[in-house]
């Protein structure tokens, strides 16, 4: 139903072309949905200040430490499933098979992904996701994009989002179990959890665009610098959009 939801979002928003521009500035930062993108963000920006971060900072600062690593490590065990098979689509045999060995020692002895065992073996969380798979594979960002809610989403991660919720063993929990259940189990792993785990860097990220004269292009040249690191491993790259 996610996937579903994605890919409409990302058709209606890729249809609108009235809403492009030709603008030599928006030209050079392969932002042809500038005008829909900037509004879109202005949106964005108010729900994260009026209903994400005051949930996401009463989550940061009242819950207690030890449950706040708990849930983290839930949800990372849950996504390992797609790291995996995004590190063997990567060709990262040696990466996969670590991934593997790190899941099957917090499911059995971590109860249940509670705790991070597999960290004090030398296995230390990592993340692959399908989107950094197509770009390993030479495929560019494309324009950039901007959606409700979700935020940025350039058509290379709009669909590698897609294909991680394909792939993710929690969409397709068997039809017994409570259809409400799967639906936040999955959510929660792939929308909530990077809003309340990441809630410090989102406070962070608002202030360094409030300091802007233009805080959307300064959002938009923090979002690529992010995932040029989770893409390349802190290695300096050249724009690939």
């Amino acid at each position: 139903m996610r996937t579903i939801g994605f890919a409409l979002i990302g058709a209606w928003a890729l249809g609108l072309t009235g809403c492009t521009t030709s603008s030599p500035e928006a030209i050079a930062a392969n932002d042809r949905f500038e005008p829909m993108n900037r509004a879109i963000y202005d949106f964005d920006e108010k729900f994260d200040r009026y209903v994400v971060l005051p949930l996401a900072g009463l989550y940061v600062n009242d819950v207690p430490k030890a449950v706040k690593v708990g849930v983290h490590n839930v949800f990372v065990n849950a996504e390992e499933p797609v790291t995996i098979a995004n590190d063997i689509l990567q060709l990262e045999f040696v990466r996969a098979g670590r991934m593997t060995a790190r899941m099957a020692i917090n499911s059995m002895a971590g109860l249940g992904g509670i705790v991070d065992l597999a960290a004090e073996h030398d296995l230390p969380e990592q993340r692959a996701d399908f989107g950094q798979t197509l770009s390993r594979y030479g495929i560019g960002e494309g324009p950039f994009l901007v959606l409700p809610i979700i935020g940025p989403e350039p058509p290379r991660d709009l669909i590698g989002d897609g294909v991680d919720l394909f792939i993710d063993p929690l969409t397709w929990l068997p039809s017994g179990w409570p259809l409400l259940d799967r639906l936040g189990m999955t959510t929660g792993v792939h929308v909530w959890n990077p809003y309340l785990i990441h809630a410090r860097n989102m406070l962070l990220r608002q202030e360094l665009e409030k300091g802007s004269l233009d805080p959307y292009a300064t959002m938009r040249s923090i979002y690529r610098q992010q995932r040029a690191d989770d893409i390349n491993g802190g290695r300096p790259v050249v724009a690939d959009w």
